[in-house]
C-alpha cells in the first residue's frame, strides 16, 4: 500500500508532461507494475547501505557491505569493533577511514535513542519525525534519509542520486546548478505519491540504460522520439 503523501508547499511550477514522461518510462522499464524489493527488514541495514555508496558505485557499495556483513554478522559486533578493523573491511566503497568513524558515531546514536541496535522503532513515528531523526544523524544526507524512509519503511519520500539529478537537468525541469537535495522535494510535490518507488527506480534504470553520463543513446530514447526532452533535440 502506498504511503500517504505528505503536506508540501509548492515553490516551483510543475513542469508539463511529467506524468507522461512517467508513463513512457513505466512503459519501458516496467517498475510501477511490478514494484522492486529493495527495502530490508532492519532499516538500519539499508541506512549503512547507503551511508556506504556515498562516493561510490553501485557495485563498490555492495562488496564494502557484503564484506562488513561477513566480517560482523550483528550490529552488536560491528558496534564493537575498532574504526580501523571496519576501515579495513569496507575498504571496497571507498572513503572507508570517513565511513567506518561515521558508522560508529551512528550505531552509537541509535543505541542511546533506541536502546538496540536497531531502527524498526522509527515505524511507530509519524513521517516528519522518521524523517527529522533521520537526518539528524551523523552524515547523512537528504539521499540517505529518502532511501531508508521509502525503502525500509514504506515513507513517502523520492531519494535523488546522480542519475535522477541528471535525468532532470536534461529535462529542463530543474537549473543545472540545482543540488539533489533541493531536487527532491521538488518531484515529491510534482509526482503523485503511488508512483515514489517505482517511478525512483524506472529513471535510474534509465539513467543506467540509456540516459547515461556519457554518450547517452538518444537516438534509441522515447523520449526524444515524443520530443519531451529538451537536451536530445
Amino acid at each position: 500500500m502506498a504511503p500517504k503523501k505528505s503536506e508540501k508547499p509548492l515553490n516551483r511550477s510543475r513542469p508539463p508532461y511529467v506524468d507522461t514522461v512517467f508513463d513512457i518510462l513505466e512503459e519501458l522499464w516496467g517498475n510501477e507494475k511490478e514494484e522492486p524489493r529493495l527495502g530490508h527488514e532492519e532499516p538500519l541495514d539499508g541506512l549503512v547501505l547507503t551511508l556506504l555508496s556515498q562516493n561510490t558505485n553501485d557495485r563498490n557499495r555492495d562488496k564494502g557491505f557484503a564484506a562488513l556483513k561477513a566480517a560482523f554478522p550483528t550490529w552488536e559486533r560491528t558496534a564493537s569493533a575498532s574504526a580501523e578493523a571496519i576501515e579495513d573491511v569496507i575498504r571496497p566503497a571507498g572513503l572507508a577511514k570517513t565511513k567506518s568513524e561515521r558508522m560508529l558515531q551512528i550505531l552509537g546514536a541509535v543505541r542511546e535513542a533506541f536502546g538496540d541496535y536497531s531502527l524498526k522503532a522509527l515505524a511507530e513515528k509519524d513521517d516528519a519525525e522518521a524523517r527529522n531523526y533521520l537526518a539528524s544523524l551523523p552524515g547523512i544526507g537528504a539521499k540517505t534519509v529518502a532511501c531508508v524512509l521509502l525503502f525500509d519503511l514504506g515513507r513517502p519520500a523520492f531519494p535523488v542520486d546522480t542519475h535522477i539529478a541528471r535525468f532532470c537537468r536534461r529535462m529542463k525541469w530543474v537549473e543545472e546548478s540545482l543540488p539533489p537535495e533541493e531536487i527532491q522535494p521538488l518531484l515529491e510535490e510534482w509526482v503523485p505519491v503511488e508512483r515514489y518507488l517505482g517511478g525512483h527506480v524506472n529513471i535510474i534504470e534509465h539513467g543506467r540504460g540509456l540516459c547515461r553520463a556519457r554518450n547517452p543513446e538518444c537516438a534509441q530514447c522515447p523520449l526524444k522520439r515524443e520530443n519531451l526532452c529538451p537536451s536530445a533535440q
